[in-house]
Parts: structure tokens; C-alpha cells; sequence
């Protein structure tokens, strides 16, 4: 299975190995284009999961604010996603196929 995420067209995430938890598609962080990434102050907590922390992304004259996130430090249960990035389906288009 394959997976893309874009914004505008433009490939921001891509690969074959990736993790879906909870309908999300988790990218690993070597299959993200860190250039249009820059982190935000923005963090949440899952009880399971641990606490989130965001990114911005801009690509060409768009800033999404807060369009994905992952977790530094997960709780156990979550191992299999640190560093993992996945991405608010109303701001990134996400596919899998």
C-alpha cells in the first residue's frame, strides 16, 4: 500500500510504510519533506498516545496552521508511531491505495 499526502498539489509526505491509527495514516518521519515543515506552539494530549506536538506547513504562499502533528514521546501503546507524522484530512489531502 502506498501513501501521499499533498497540499496544492505539491507532495509533502510519501511512502510504503506507514501506520493508520485511528482512521489516520501516521507517515514515518523520514518520508516527510521537512522543508515545508516549521513546529508550532501548539500541543494536545492523548490518554493513550502521550502528548502531540504540530507543525505549520507552507507551501508556496500557503500557511496551514497546525496541519499535522506527531508524538515525541509516546505511552507504550503507541511505539509503533513516535516521530510518526499524520495530517488533519481538511487541511492536507491524504491517500493510500
Amino acid at each position: 500500500m502506498h501513501a501521499t499526502a499533498t497540499v496544492n498539489g505539491q507532495v509533502i509526505a510519501e511512502t510504503d510504510n506507514y501506520e493508520v491509527v485511528e482512521g489516520n495514516i501516521y507517515f514515518p518521519p523520514a518520508s516527510v519533506d521537512q522543508k515545508v515543515f516549521t513546529k508550532s506552539d501548539t500541543h494536545t494530549h492523548c490518554p493513550w498516545k502521550g502528548d502531540a506536538s504540530y507543525y505549520n506547513i507552507t507551501t508556496g504562499k500557503t500557511e496551514l496552521k497546525d496541519a499535522a502533528w506527531y508524538y515525541p514521546e509516546t505511552f507504550e501503546k503507541a511505539n509503533h508511531i513516535k516521530n510518526y507524522v499524520a495530517f488533519y484530512k481538511t487541511k492536507v489531502d491524504v491517500k493510500s491505495e
